[in-house]
């Protein structure tokens, strides 16, 4: 294997679900860096196809909701069945509402699910499908730092974050022996859409960058790294595994309770 190819992306055919903004977005557009051929999917249709057109060339944008398993599939085998292959599949949607578990709404607990939990299986099994068929490949899905560390408020994300580490897992050992890889990454306090309301308490902001080794928030641009790492040639010995880019967070002891806990 060549040492100066190992991120090369070139003839790759990478979907990246969640690629209308925020950390998908930038992934997408890395990839396409890469050498990649790109199809851009999120739930806001206009907003993948805005990202697919900044990037050019031959990258496509589309609509998905990812709670839709039909829909998932038909997208990912669409990709395969158009390009003859689907080596790259990366999901980065979730969806939290904090709120202390005895205030919890059914409804809430429901909607949570149904993004991180239910979606990320969704897109795990339709990529699996297909690159099992095709004998290789590789699925980087979303996970968080609050797979492992958690604070008041954060019950039901992290529990969904941390099913999303035992899919990956399970991917892996089911999907091994086909050669595709399925790993995890998992985010520290990353500046997205996502988090804009802790952005607009000054406090909050100030203690989440103080928590981290480096003593900032990441940028939405920091998580591209590790994620081609993930998919590339680079980590052809690396699945069933999660990849924490958490700025030194779950290395440090200590806790802030929000606003309201």
């Amino acid at each position: 294997m060549s040492q100066s190819g190992l991120f090369d992306l070139t003839g790759k055919t990478a979907a990246i679900i969640g690629g209308g903004s925020g950390i998908g977005e930038a992934i997408a557009a890395g990839a396409a860096r890469e050498g990649a051929r790109v199809i851009v999917l999120d739930a806001d249709h206009a907003a993948a196809s805005g990202v697919a057109a900044q990037i050019g060339g031959d990258a496509r944008g589309g609509a998905l909701d990812i709670r839709d398993a039909a829909a998932v599939r038909a997208a990912l085998d669409g990709i395969a069945g158009d390009f003859g292959r689907l080596d790259i599949v990366v999901c980065t949607p979730g969806v939290n509402v904090r709120k202390p578990i005895l205030q919890y709404a059914e409804d809430e607990f429901d909607r949570v699910v149904a993004v991180n939990l239910k979606g990320s299986f969704n897109v795990l099994q339709a990529a699996g499908r297909v690159m099992t068929g095709q004998r290789g490949g590789s699925i980087v899905m979303f996970s968080s730092i609050r797979a492992q560390v958690v604070e008041p408020g954060q019950s039901v994300y992290a529990m969904t974050k941390a099913g999303i580490v035992q899919l990956v897992r399970t991917g892996a050992a089911e999907f091994g022996p086909y050669g595709v890889r399925v790993n995890a990454l998992g985010p520290g306090i990353v500046e997205t859409p996502l988090t804009s309301p802790i952005k607009a308490n000054a406090e909050w902001y100030a203690a989440y960058a103080n928590k981290s080794a480096l003593k900032r928030w990441a940028r939405a641009e920091e998580m591209v790294g590790p994620t081609l790492f993930l998919v590339s040639d680079a980590a052809s010995y690396v699945t069933g595994t999660i990849l924490f880019a958490d700025g030194g967070w779950t290395a440090i002891d200590g806790r802030y309770t929000p606003p309201g806990m």
